[in-house]
């Protein structure tokens, strides 16, 4: 029964063995692969995304696998490791490139896919990468099909599995039947799911009794049990094995057999059914398995291990990537908890959003940000001193540098740096190890909010590394003009969209004051006005605020309408330290409160200096980095006293 997967505890829930590869896939939908002009990249192979999906739905995973020694293999790593996926079970291959596929979705019905696999590196996984120890530390351990196909990685699956049951932990195996992955179908044939082949029905018998869950499609339990047809291919399989089977049948769902195999095969245990619309079927099933792991390991009901497997499959088919897509276990929640008007769930913005926020690339409860965005006072600056634009940016590389200097490597420490004089910047701030960068992308002092460079900014963001965040600030109050008030709020939700898109942070900084009277409601009734358009940015960006009531006000809005917005970050407006502390300390314990992003109290009187030749570049640095270093101290403290 699904408890008894439960009795054995250990540091891990699940190791999945096998392929690991970096899928590309073709952004042209309804196109031919011949015709795909773009790609997104993201981790792929049955295991690699069974180990992300567990992670995601709250299970302790690891994979175990190769990878090459290379870029590729380097960023399977990586991306594992963000998603709380053990790497200790990850080889790096010197001899070998990490495998990669390459796909399309032509149609709701053909989804041509391209495998490059010759000598590639999980196929090289032997018995000597698995070991006794790594393996006891999990309750469970997933062996899947493809990794029976040749007999090094075979060895390696099946001394996995011995050590597994060894220990007292189970065995489950995932068909997944590629016949071109077992030499019977032509390279272009990658879509292909089923060829009928005695000596692949030979090998895969074999494994079932040795197993305690068994999930496949119907092509896929016909293949391991050698039938022809769906009945006798179930009570053959039953007759090797008394595993838990698991019949995956697309949009119908899913029935799980838990004993003898009845004559009436709708007889099996079934779970909620959620119809969809089908927008790319491939990663489904590695959806599907993990979120019937998530039940099966943690002793749920089979019904609802099938019901979350279900639920998990049908978010996949929604969505164009394998691991990406997979939901988070509060994503999972909510969608079964308020179900969706949407047939193709990628258009639910509710749902989206709660992808977004809980599948983020990075944690960061904290930050202190110098900032150097600012354009209109660099400009103004040199031509005062008399001092070439150009200028601009060797001064903001210095910036950077005083801001390392004082980061150190250590975490919840970032920067604001703009494109039109940061591009040496930028360059120097991805040499130094920082948590967060800010990139601004409006006319400075805009009003109405005006995009730098081109008004179609989800062309630019395109371009920009996907951990930059889009920051945006917009002078926009309550009682503005309706007219004025209706072209911002169009402009920011056309951002957010774009952000979205492209799969960008977004930090909406407002100001309210300048054009202005604060009260107590006037920057929480903006708030409240912008997360009614449906713009719900990953951080704010306020002035300090007069009272305790207005930063009540302000975090009962973003708690209210978005409980996943990373939080606010408190902007400077040149003001001296001595103000900003101040400000630091009323809000010690807001707790939506998260961070800083302050520029013109850290680096201006640097700036006159230097533009008027008067102190060197090393000199510049120093007093940036000690008035830095102060105002980061001053911060600490603050919460340090809220954390008392």
């Amino acid at each position: 029964m699904a408890a008894s997967a439960g009795e054995r505890t250990a540091e891990l829930d699940v190791i999945t063995i096998g392929r690991a590869s970096v899928d590309l896939y073709g952004q042209q939908i309804g196109a031919r692969l011949e015709d795909a002009a773009s790609f997104a990249k993201s981790v792929g192979g049955c295991p690699a995304n069974i180990a992300i999906g567990t992670a995601r739905l709250g299970l302790r995973s690891a994979l175990l696998t190769r990878v090459g020694d290379e870029q590729f293999g380097r960023f399977i790593r990586e991306q594992l490791g963000r998603e709380g996926v053990s790497t200790d079970g990850i080889v790096a291959d010197p001899e070998r490139l990490t495998a990669l596929a390459i796909l399309s979705v032509q149609d709701d019905r053909s989804f041509p896919l391209l495998f490059y696999r010759e000598n590639c590196a999980d196929m090289a996984l032997g018995e000597d990468d698995v070991a006794a120890d790594f393996i006891g530390r999990a309750r469970a351990v997933v062996v899947t099909g493809t990794h029976f196909s040749r007999p090094g990685t075979e060895a390696a699956q099946r001394k996995a599995m011995r050590l597994m049951r060894e220990a007292g932990g189970k065995v489950v195996l995932d068909i997944d039947y590629r016949p071109n992955l077992w030499g019977l179908a032509g390279h272009a044939e990658g879509d292909n799911r089923y060829i009928a082949s005695d000596a692949v029905s030979a090998k895969m018998k074999s494994v079932l009794a040795e197993c305690d869950l068994i999930v496949g499609t119907e092509e896929e339990v016909l293949v391991a049990s050698g039938e022809s047809e769906l009945p006798a291919a179930l009570k053959t399989i039953r007759v090797h094995s008394q595993a838990v089977i698991v019949l995956k049948r697309g949009p119908m769902g899913c029935i799980v057999y838990d004993g003898a195999i009845p004559d009436d095969l709708e007889q099996g245990i079934v779970g909620r059914g959620f119809p969809i619309e089908v927008y790319n079927v491939l990663g489904a099933g590695d959806a599907f398995m993990s979120g019937f792991l998530r039940g099966w390991l943690r002793g749920e009901p089979l019904e609802t291990a099938a019901t979350w497997a279900n639920a998990c499959g049908a978010f996949a088919v929604s969505r164009l990537l394998c691991a990406p897509e997979i939901p988070t276990f509060e994503e999972l929640q909510f969608f079964l908890k308020h179900g969706s008007r949407h047939h193709a769930l990628r258009k639910d913005e509710a749902i989206n959003h709660v992808h977004w926020a809980t599948t983020r690339r990075t944690e960061i409860p904290s930050i202190m940000a110098f900032a150097v965005d600012h354009r209109a006072q660099f400009e103004e600056l040199a031509a005062r001193h008399g001092q070439d634009a150009a200028r601009i940016g060797a001064f903001k590389t210095l910036a950077v540098r005083a801001a390392a200097e004082v980061a150190g490597g250590k975490p919840g420490y970032g920067m604001l740096i703009d494109e039109r004089f940061g591009r040496e910047a930028l360059f120097e701030f991805a040499r130094h190890e920082f948590s967060w960068l800010g990139r601004p992308v409006e006319v400075p002092g805009s009003r109405p909010l005006r995009f730098e460079f081109s008004q179609d900014i989800g062309s630019q963001l395109v371009e920009w590394p996907v951990d930059h965040c889009i920051k945006c600030l917009c002078f926009y109050r309550p009682d503005d003009p309706p007219a004025l008030k209706a072209e911002q709020q169009e402009k920011l939700r056309a951002l957010f969209d774009a952000a979205r898109k492209v799969g960008r942070e977004l930090l909406i900084e407002i100001i309210c004051g300048k054009h202005g009277p604060l009260a107590d409601d006037t920057v929480a009734t903006a708030l409240e006005e912008l997360y009614a358009l449906g713009i719900k940015p990953d951080w704010w960006k306020l002035e300090p605020q007069a009272s305790p009531v207005a930063w009540n006000a302000i975090a009962s809005v973003i708690e209210r309408n978005d409980p996943w917005c990373r939080g606010v970050m408190l902007l400077g407006l040149e003001a001296p330290q001595a103000e900003l502390e101040a400000a630091f300390a009323a809000t010690a314990d807001v707790q939506v409160v998260k961070g800083f992003a302050v520029g013109r109290t850290l680096f201006m009187s640097a700036a006159e200096s230097w533009f008027a030749g008067e102190i060197s570049d090393e000199a510049a640095i120093a007093e940036m980095a000690e008035r830095f270093d102060s105002l980061t101290r001053a911060w600490q403290s603050a919460r340090a006293g809220r954390a008392a």
